[in-house]
């Protein structure tokens, strides 16, 4: 048995002996040496897209008449906002949090022994009622510090409209290496342009409407915007990460420079319009190619329109935002993100990203290297990640609008099968190692107008698309079991074909993403996707 000792605060840094001493940024970050924090995708002229939750064209009608090719101001919800969360160092996702399970599905289940290195004592075996959780859809182990976390804010009306899927499938432990971050991918979707005649085409020359301020938001001035790499081949320089630590740097995104102070705020927008009409007029004597002479005029009209939308910058303040710290039960509340660093990036990234300022983003959290021997560690940790997974499944609830939420890490952790009595480690296995093979990621859904229903049409198929993949009974991932199972790369088409299937387009897949690793039959899709149709 483990010997009681203090509980490490949750954002004190991991030292290992059989660890090299930390050397680059991702290092500290993993080992909780520095907090995983926030970044924003900074809008280029190619990435200020139009808000899809409500109508902000607010510039004169002239100049918006100048910009026939640029969106402003779409009212239409076009595509389901995203966000993933980066859990840097490995933490613990299958069994202790969300069951995995055999060939069958997640209640298929696992050796003794293999839940033993999962961390579920023999007395906190899933095979035991008592000790599995469905109340998001996707099936929890009931003592899940994950799902501790989400249920502590998402409130028990909402809990109904959310399901999910979980995927078990190896990572490299400790490293940067993994190419896990989705977004570019997801990006290259919801900027692309759908006809009968071609399908699905990227251009970024030509994007669709997604998201008002920015394409994507993450968590680290990185090339990738998180932790984790993103693939080269998916990769959009003219989409690259500025950072977003705290609620001022949200509200700093839009500036004016010193129009504001020299000008009362209501009349930035008519200079701004002015310049546009200046350009305007100089585009008609010049000839320099119609994508230049779209992407100049865009940008002038564009400025002035979010000018014209954001004379108070305070509707970008999580912490002036009522739906998130205001009535009887505060998401956060002003003092939580005040003294959590965590608290506060969240906070920041998911108004950003669900109130449609930006279309997709990535929170990443460090520390989770935390093999530490004991128990508690790991729990504290994986309480405060659930808290924040629940704040921003509350939040789109309480705004109205669809999310999905995808959590990955990379590589994982394992037990030797001691336990930890403290009060924290609750008399779970101690984590005393790393182990890649046990590594999965998850992904929730939320749908306003009611949980998104799984694919198949018996509970056996059905529960082999809530399981993409599956364990051998000793808790180590069967590689052959999906294309996923033992590929990152594959892994992160995995996530991108399931978010085009809740807008109804994963037969375009193949032509979007025309050298992909999944196959291009339906049936080969089809096996790899979760979810219906839901926007």
């Amino acid at each position: 048995m483990a010997k009681s000792k203090s509980t490490l605060n949750p954002d004190a840094p991991l030292l290992h002996s059989d660890h090299k001493r930390p050397t680059s940024r991702r290092d500290f970050i993993r080992q909780g040496f520095l907090s995983g924090a926030g970044a924003a995708f900074f809008p280029s002229m190619f990435s200020l897209f139009a808000n899809p939750r409500q109508a902000m064209a607010t510039v004169a009608g002239d100049v918006e008449a100048m910009a026939e090719t640029c969106t402003l101001g779409s009212l239409s919800l076009n595509k389901v906002p995203f966000i993933c969360f980066d859990l840097a160092g490995g933490a613990n996702i299958a069994g202790s949090n969300v069951l995995v399970g055999g060939a069958g599905g997640q209640m298929d289940f696992l050796s003794e022994a293999g839940y033993s290195t999962l961390g579920i004592p023999g007395d906190m075996l899933p095979n035991d009622p008592l000790f599995v959780n469905n109340e998001l859809g996707l099936s929890f182990h009931a003592d899940s510090a994950f799902l501790r976390g989400i249920l502590e804010k998402l409130s028990p009306t909402r809990r109904a409209n959310v399901n999910g899927a979980v995927l078990p499938a190896r990572s490299d432990n400790d490293t940067s290496n993994n190419p896990h971050n989705p977004m570019y991918g997801i990006a290259r979707y919801a900027l692309s342009n759908l006809s009968e005649e071609t399908g699905l085409n990227f251009d970024i020359n030509n994007p669709a409407p997604w998201g008002q301020l920015m394409s994507l938001v993450g968590s680290r001035s990185s090339d990738s915007g998180g932790n984790s790499m993103s693939r080269d081949d998916l990769l959009v320089p003219e989409i690259r990460p500025t950072k977003i630590d705290r609620p001022s740097d949200s509200t700093g995104l839009v500036n004016t420079g010193s129009l504001t102070q020299l000008l009362d705020p209501a009349d930035a927008p008519r200079v701004l319009e002015t310049m546009a009409r200046i350009s305007e007029e100089k585009l008609d004597s010049v000839s320099l190619g119609s994508t230049t002479e779209d992407l100049i005029r865009c940008g002038y009209v564009r400025a002035a329109d979010i000018s014209a939308t954001f004379t108070d910058q305070s509707a970008l303040d999580p912490l002036q935002d009522t739906d998130i710290t205001g009535g009887d039960t505060p998401i956060f509340t002003v003092q939580d993100m005040q003294s959590d660093g965590e608290f506060a990036k969240t906070a920041s990234i998911m108004k950003l990203v669900i109130e449609g300022r930006a279309g997709a983003g990535c929170i990443t959290m460090g520390g989770f290297d935390y093999h530490t021997g004991d128990r508690e560690t790991g729990e504290v940790r994986d309480l405060r990640a659930g808290r924040c997974m629940g704040a921003c499944l509350e939040y789109a609830a309480r705004k109205g609008v669809p999310l999905m939420m995808y959590v990955f890490s990379d590589g994982s952790v394992a037990s030797n099968g001691d336990t930890d009595p403290s009060i924290n480690g609750r008399g779970k296995g101690v984590w005393t190692g790393d182990n890649s093979s046990t590594a999965a990621s998850f992904f929730l859904v939320y749908n306003p107008r009611g949980a998104a229903t799984l694919r198949g049409s018996t509970p056996e198929e059905m529960a082999r698309h809530q399981q993409i993949g599956y364990m051998r009974g000793d808790a180590s991932v069967e590689t052959s079991s999906r294309p996923s199972a033992n590929n990152v790369n594959l892994l992160v088409e995995t996530v991108m074909l399931n978010y085009m299937a809740l807008h109804g387009q994963e037969g375009q897949f193949p032509t979007l993403f025309p050298t992909n690793g999944l196959g291009t039959t339906p049936e080969a899709l089809d096996s790899l996707i979760s979810f219906g149709q839901i926007l």
